[in-house]
């Protein structure tokens, strides 16, 4: 694996993002169709109309469950980053930062963490800003 870097710390699977997120347009499309059809010939909605929310639920099931999987793991970074900032300072981070920011900040190596926390309070850094701020990158491979 690369060494990781502001350039290439974001990460895709190919398979979720793009194969199974395009695999739900084409029944959309499809039933949306079906069900358009099925009212300008007056037969047939009920059932139409069930395939298009059965589509959408599918939908929603994709959509939340990679939600819910990510805000668990931005608890537990919530939750690294306060103790690694404890570690260090004997002090939990500033209620004042943002999530954003927090996880941004879990790839300043040790050196730079504390600095730039305080930093990114004082002068409301964006995540990117954060990232883009940090010299020695702490990767983080196990994020999805």
């Amino acid at each position: 694996m690369a060494e990781q870097s502001f350039k290439n710390h974001s990460r895709y699977v190919p398979m979720y993002h793009f194969v199974a997120s395009g695999l739900l347009v084409l029944p959309l499309v499809v039933s949306i169709m079906h069900l358009v059809k099925a009212i300008g010939e007056g037969s047939g909605r009920l059932h139409a109309a069930a395939m298009v929310s059965l589509v959408l639920s599918f939908g929603l099931i994709f959509w939340y469950a990679r939600f819910f999987a990510l805000r668990a793991q931005d608890r537990v970074i919530r939750a690294e980053e306060n103790f690694r900032h404890f570690v260090a300072t004997g002090k939990p981070l500033d209620s004042r930062l943002r999530m954003s920011q927090i996880i941004a900040l879990r790839f300043a190596g040790d050196d730079e963490f504390v600095a730039l926390a305080k930093k990114a309070v004082d002068e409301n850094l964006s995540s990117k800003q954060i990232k883009m701020a940090i010299t020695n990158w702490r990767a983080d491979y196990y994020r999805m």
